[in-house]
């Protein structure tokens, strides 16, 4: 019985470690990199994240003071940019390293991405602001969940992709080509090339083609 609650204790294991596989002594940034359960406490990891954040930190104050040095700090974090890419701060991301970013992709202020798993964005996408990629995954379950547990899935999204603000993108999802999400959706599940999906969850409301386009809104 909990002393504070008079509520049961916790059953079992209670750590990390007892429900991680002995293996050969595998840090858990090697589980992390092939997808596995892990504990977001190992070293190098930290060292990376660590790294990413001081340079958005440097790439943030450099754009904002038109500093000619901005694009180097912001490859520094993010190593894996195409051409032409413009992220307008802040940028959130856990490792940077785990993010790659197709040639002419614009993402509005205030993307965030977590990519404990990988993250794919393909060329010439539109992100609105406020866009979160999340990758990593909790353990439903409290015992393990409260034993820091963790895991990911990654997210794919292509080519001509544009998302509208606050668009969120769960674990383990793919986006296809000339897919467009619309403002505020919550995406939970693969959307298939050239959708409209909107909503929370995301659900396909419609297919898009160069026949739909109108040359005069009003």
């Amino acid at each position: 019985m909990s002393p504070d609650t008079g509520c049961p204790g916790p059953a079992g294991p209670t750590t990390a470690a007892d429900y991680l596989p002995t293996d050969g002594g595998r840090s858990n940034r090697q589980r992390m990199l092939a997808g596995e359960w892990y504990v977001a406490d190992d070293p190098e990891n930290a060292r990376i994240a660590a790294h990413a954040r001081r340079e958005l930190a440097r790439y943030e104050h450099a754009f904002n003071e038109g500093a000619p040095d901005a694009a180097k700090h912001l490859r520094s974090a993010i190593p894996h940019l195409g051409e032409d890419v413009v992220l307008l701060p802040p940028v959130r991301v856990d490792y940077g390293e785990n993010l790659t970013i197709g040639p002419g992709t614009f993402a509005n202020y205030g993307l965030t991405a977590l990519d404990v798993a990988p993250i794919r964005i393909g060329a010439n996408c539109q992100l609105g602001p406020n866009v979160q990629l999340l990758t990593p995954v909790h353990p439903l379950e409290p015992a393990p969940r409260r034993a820091r547990l963790e895991s990911a899935d990654p997210i794919t999204i292509g080519d001509n992709v544009w998302f509208g603000g606050g668009v969120i993108v769960c674990p383990g999802v793919t986006i296809g080509d000339d897919c467009v999400i619309g403002a505020g959706a919550v995406v939970t599940r693969d959307i298939p090339a050239g959708s409209l999906a909107v909503g929370n969850p995301a659900r396909v409301i419609r297919t898009l083609d160069d026949t739909t386009f109108r040359p005069h809104r009003h």
